[in-house]
């Protein structure tokens, strides 16, 4: 029995030479595996998030009344301003990482040390700007009483205006203050007092008649929710269960539970990709300083991790579009 043994590349491995499935090299078709499988990954969120959306499509939380914060802008009502700004940034760093990649084909060294640094800046500055978006949304802005049964009131003036608990709540200063590790038993702590109790808030709402209550439902025909008036409201207060500023995994004071914790789960995993994106950067952007590429005769790698971050950006523009806009 003849056993045959070839000596070249037979055109049936891939082994890294001039054998090139598809015309392109082996890095790149793994890199292309790997964001189909991210891409899926990505799906099922944003799929899950949609079913959500649109089961509690009538008490949904609206974007507008929630990102409406803009740095430097204490109390200016700014709705989706500095998402929008946000956007803008983190696409413009998507084409100075195309000019990155086209400066290596022309093997334009000081080009792409150029745009790459452009690139990274872009992603380190949505970072930041993430982490800010996350902060205000977690500190919240105006605060809300959530119900025995789970729902979020919010209070409004006599224009229908939002307003805050701050505006018309008279605290007592019982001087009841937040339980931690520090100021009890070493294992014992818990969540961040509110500033103003129950009781509190419900006796300065029945000083203020002027002061009415909105609920969760939105109004089909004015995409508003429902006001309830100051008359009718104390029905409601009396099965308020407690205060609740800002928004966690446990409550939310803009409505729904639930679009905290997909707003969370889904920007930080997209968040985490970013980070991931800048740190790749930074290394391939200390290689094309030293020459790594140049010596190889190449800039693919800068290419391949390009792939990466237009990925990135593309799965932003759906998630801008699930959480902001729609």
């Amino acid at each position: 029995m003849e056993v045959t043994i070839p000596t070249e590349n037979d055109g049936t491995s891939w082994n890294g030479g001039n054998n090139k499935p598809l015309g392109t090299s082996y890095g790149k078709m793994m890199m292309w595996f790997f964001i189909l499988s991210d891409a899926l990954t990505f799906s099922g969120f944003l799929g899950a998030y949609g079913l959500m959306r649109f089961k509690f499509h009538d008490s949904w939380p609206i974007a507008d009344e929630v990102f409406t914060h803009f740095p430097f802008l204490h109390g200016v009502h700014a709705p989706m301003y500095y998402v929008a700004i946000m956007t803008f940034i983190l696409i413009f760093s998507s084409v100075t990482m195309v000019l990155a990649v086209d400066a290596g084909h022309q093997m334009n060294k000081k080009k792409v040390t150029f745009y790459m640094l452009l690139t990274i800046v872009g992603g380190a500055i949505f970072l930041g700007s993430q982490a800010w978006e996350w902060k205000n949304f977690i500190n919240g802005t105006y605060g809300a009483v959530e119900l025995n049964d789970g729902k979020i009131i919010q209070f409004v003036d006599a224009t229908g205006e939002q307003i805050t608990l701050e505006s018309f709540v008279k605290s007592k200063h019982s001087g009841r203050t937040q339980l931690t590790k520090n100021k009890g038993v070493w294992f014992m702590k818990e969540s961040e007092i509110p500033p103003f109790t129950l009781n509190e808030v419900v006796e300065s709402f029945k000083a203020n008649p002027e002061v009415s209550i909105r609920t969760e439902q939105i109004n089909p025909d004015t995409k508003t929710k429902t006001i309830v008036p100051h008359n009718q409201a104390l029905a409601y207060l009396n099965e308020a269960k407690t205060v609740v500023m800002g928004a966690n995994l446990q409550v939310n004071e803009y409505g729904k539970t639930l679009f905290a914790n997909f707003f969370f789960f889904i920007t930080g995993f997209h968040g985490f990709h970013v980070l991931s994106g800048v740190i790749i950067n930074t290394i391939v952007f200390f290689n094309v300083i030293v020459g790594t590429y140049e010596r190889r005769g190449h800039y693919e790698m800068v290419e391949k991790v390009g792939l990466y971050w237009h990925f990135v950006d593309l799965v932003w523009v759906f998630v801008f579009t699930f959480f902001y806009l729609i």
